[in-house]
């Protein structure tokens, strides 16, 4: 039993030391940060909301469809990297297959843009 205690004790070292650099971490900005914030601080910051208001005040549509596009463009990276791992053992089908997918992903953003979901204004 000691001995497997004795294997287990880098792993235990490992994760105290972890947590003290995740707690020293997370008390710096408290004991170092700048406490005096200035009208450029108060300001709207890019989403244009006042940033001390009502929190349960209704968002602009626009948030939510940025935040889909978001999400569906970054599943083409998510499905490219194993693809490209993968790229000598799936032979022609595969090839195909993911230049549909891109395609089909590139028709999407075309459309997008064209519908105007990209814009902000």
């Amino acid at each position: 039993m000691e001995n497997v205690a004795a294997q287990y004790l880098p792993i235990a070292i490992f994760i105290a030391i972890a947590g003290v650099i995740a707690l020293a971490l997370m008390a710096a900005p408290f004991i170092l940060a700048y406490k005096q914030p200035d009208k450029e601080k108060l300001s709207p910051y890019e989403c244009g909301f006042e940033p001390f208001d009502d929190a349960r005040m209704k968002f602009d549509v626009r948030f939510y469809l940025v935040a889909m596009l978001f999400i569906i463009f970054d599943l083409e990276a998510v499905f490219l990297f194993p693809w490209a791992l993968t790229f000598n053992e799936v032979g022609d089908l595969g090839y195909w297959a993911m230049m549909i997918f891109l395609a089909e992903l590139t028709i999407g953003l075309i459309y997008a843009w064209k519908k105007g979901a990209l814009e902000w204004d």
